[in-house]
């Protein structure tokens, strides 16, 4: 029986089933791999037993001084700071085969844009319903910004659903553990995801009303803005509609009309 602990003020839930931690470690096999949230220990653990070498980095100082005190293990690198406050002056990324987390929850968004920035692979616990974002299709209630960014970016597959006993504190909801991998030649601009971001504000309304909504943010001007909005191809379709490869197509239009407004 586990003593009851309290969530950290990152929302962290600690994973108290070593066996799921243990097939997690399966995919660390000879690698360099990054652990974001270590917590405890368990996952740190049974990644050491596997890899080649393992960074964790904990920004809890308690949780910290617990891993410090527990695991003096040769092939175990402990740094205690904010994961997302690290640059490549403090740990050597390129050194870095795989991300194998169970992270806290909250930064998760946050952790898939690094994992695509740097172009890593990664093993994942997540929040099931975030999992289901990430690979909603479109037309579907669940499909959000989450959803494009991921289908553009990401080759994922599903290993796993962890029922939410696992944890402790218990959260509300299961997780999922996820295999991700960046695609190859998936080099979408700051620019053009900014776009993305500003059409899918208004995913339930047609291109030309999310368009003429965001005219004054995507910098077009009404006339432009109305102009591509009667565009045949796009006038009708609905946002959400779109498939990721139509938003990011129609995000490189407007980009387009905005570099040619600006000439």
């Amino acid at each position: 029986m586990f003593k009851k602990l309290k969530a950290t003020k990152m929302g962290q839930v600690f994973l108290v089933n070593r066996d799921i931690a243990m097939n997690e470690a399966e995919h660390a096999y000879e690698k360099t791999v990054l652990e974001i949230g270590p917590g405890h220990g368990i996952l740190t653990l049974e990644l050491c037993k596997k890899a080649k070498k393992v960074i964790a980095v904990e920004k809890d100082k308690l949780l910290y001084d617990e891993l410090k005190r527990n695991y003096n293990i040769e092939n175990l690198e402990l740094i205690n700071a904010d994961f997302l406050d690290l640059t490549e002056k403090d740990i050597d990324y390129n050194s870095i085969d795989i991300v194998i987390s169970n992270i806290p929850y909250v930064i998760s968004s946050k952790i898939i844009a690094w994992i695509v920035k740097h172009k890593k692979e990664a093993v994942l616990c997540l929040q099931k319903e975030f999992v289901e974002h990430m690979m909603a299709a479109s037309g579907t209630r669940e499909y959000t910004k989450l959803s494009v960014f991921s289908s553009l970016a990401l080759s994922i597959s599903e290993i796993m659903v962890v029922d939410r006993g696992n944890f402790n504190p218990i959260p509300s909801i299961d997780s999922e553990i996820i295999y991700i991998r960046p695609k190859h030649g998936s080099n979408i601009s700051e620019e053009e995801w900014m776009v993305i971001n500003a059409l899918m504000q208004h995913k339930k309304k047609t291109v030309r009303r999310a368009i003429l909504d965001s005219e004054s943010y995507l910098n077009l001007g009404k006339k432009t803005a109305d102009m591509i909005s009667k565009e045949e191809s796009y006038s009708s379709k609905r946002i959400f509609a779109m498939d990721p490869e139509e938003i990011l197509g129609l995000a490189k239009h407007i980009i387009a009309h905005q570099k040619t407004k600006g000439s």
